[in-house]
């Protein structure tokens, strides 16, 4: 497989609003198997570190997601490049490259992976899931106890069980919003942060079918899970950030103005 068969294959799982090269380096790397310049739109595959196709292909995916990130963004990445949306741009990515024959689901190939992937599900994920939605109805009788007795339930948390305010509210959400134990504790408490049911309720359906947690968390509030993220206009982008930081510099310009004032005050 060359860089030229690379970049198809990209390009046939998705297609990018803004080229980009791909490049082997002809090299192996002790550090990192790519990267992506955003200032070139380059992809650089560090193609000796491997000796199988589909771990490369992964690696050209992941350069790829950074790309199509740039793309949303007007061209441009943050200092911080591996965010929840990038995540989310990577996942669709992975899986309609498996839709399409593209990229081997590894992990789906391997019967002794999938007998312990189901063994951690049951047993730890679904389980702790449902202890901690227990500890939810628990945590409810309790407040009715206290408000008996003319005690302060937070008092109570904090005094009595030592455990953080914010752990024992999502406790109890988790268990008034009846959330499935199988998606375990981490992803509920997420869905317990959700105010709106509907959208909660959606964000549910999502976990379930499979869709990873930073999927449904940048995309359940504009209701296009598993769906491109629209690209904003690159002259629009820029003309935001031209008017963030004119006003930056105005107040700073006026913050200057003050200071030279009180100095001259000495």
């Amino acid at each position: 497989m060359n860089q030229d068969h690379v970049k198809t294959a990209l390009l046939a799982i998705e297609d990018a609003p803004l080229d980009f090269t791909l490049l082997f380096s002809g090299k192996k790397s002790k550090k990192i198997n790519g990267l992506y310049k955003a200032e070139s739109r380059e992809i650089i595959i560090h193609n000796r570190n491997f000796n199988d196709d589909n771990l490369l292909l992964y690696t050209a995916i992941h350069e790829y997601a950074h790309h199509l990130h740039a793309c949303s963004r007007g061209g441009r990445l943050s200092s911080r490049a591996h965010t929840a949306e990038f995540w989310a741009i990577l996942h669709r990515l992975l899986g309609t490259a498996e839709t399409k024959g593209i990229y081997k689901n590894v992990f789906a190939a391997s019967p002794e992976l999938s007998r312990l992937t189901e063994t951690i599900r049951q047993q730890y994920l679904q389980e702790n899931g449902s202890l901690v939605k227990a500890l939810g109805m628990y945590l409810v009788q309790a407040q009715e106890l206290c408000l008996a007795i003319g005690g302060r339930f937070e008092d109570y948390i904090d005094r009595v069980l030592c455990i953080p305010r914010v752990a024992a509210t999502m406790a109890v959400k988790m268990y008034q919003y009846q959330l499935n134990p199988s998606l375990g504790a981490d992803n509920m408490r997420f869905l317990a942060g959700i105010k709106d049911q509907e959208e909660r309720s959606a964000a549910e359906a999502a976990l379930l079918e499979g869709n990873s947690p930073d999927t449904v968390r940048v995309t359940s509030k504009q209701g296009t899970l598993g769906a491109p993220p629209p690209t904003e206009d690159p002259r629009l982008k820029l003309e935001k950030e031209k008017k963030r930081l004119e006003r930056t510099i105005a107040s700073l310009s006026k913050r200057l103005e003050e200071l030279e004032r009180e100095l001259e005050q000495y």
